[in-house]
């Protein structure tokens, strides 16, 4: 019995590109995550003081932003057989707000043997809004499977 399709470190090309879906990002998605996170920052939680703020309006946690393009990313491409994430540099840019809707771009930068069962695989990220505007980026490096034969 095999599982669903996945791409192994050495199916992986340095300069393969990939552009997910958008999705929108909602308020039931801001409480939810905070309650998750335990985050109840009135940035998130309180529409009338937000009001005043820089923003005007509530924003999305930072984290919720970071969760949901990984996920996005994911929706768009073959999964690759990842055992895990070895590093994360990445920088918040703009707020997500409620309505906004977000996808991610990425490239693969990167590719490093590190063992004989496997490698990591570099990927810049660039999310943008529906206006285009980057709200957030970085890279993450993946632990991919090496294929055994």
């Amino acid at each position: 019995m095999t599982g669903p399709p996945r791409r192994y470190f050495e199916e992986i090309e340095v300069g393969e590109t990939y552009e997910s879906p958008g999705r929108t990002v909602t308020e039931t998605d801001i409480v939810l995550f905070a309650g998750v996170s335990g985050d109840y920052n009135v940035i998130h939680t309180d529409a009338e003081f937000m009001k005043t703020s820089i923003f005007g309006e509530r924003i999305a946690h930072g984290l919720l932003g970071l969760s949901i393009q990984s996920g996005l990313l994911t929706r768009w491409m073959t999964p690759y057989a990842s055992l895990g994430v070895a590093g994360l540099r990445w920088k918040f840019k703009n707020p997500i707000k409620i309505g906004d809707t977000i996808r991610v771009r990425a490239e693969v930068t990167g590719k490093k043997e590190t063992s004989a069962d496997q490698g990591v695989v570099t990927l810049a990220r660039t999310v943008v809004n529906q206006r285009d505007e980057v709200v957030q980026e970085g890279e993450t490096d993946v632990i991919v499977e090496r294929r055994r034969e």
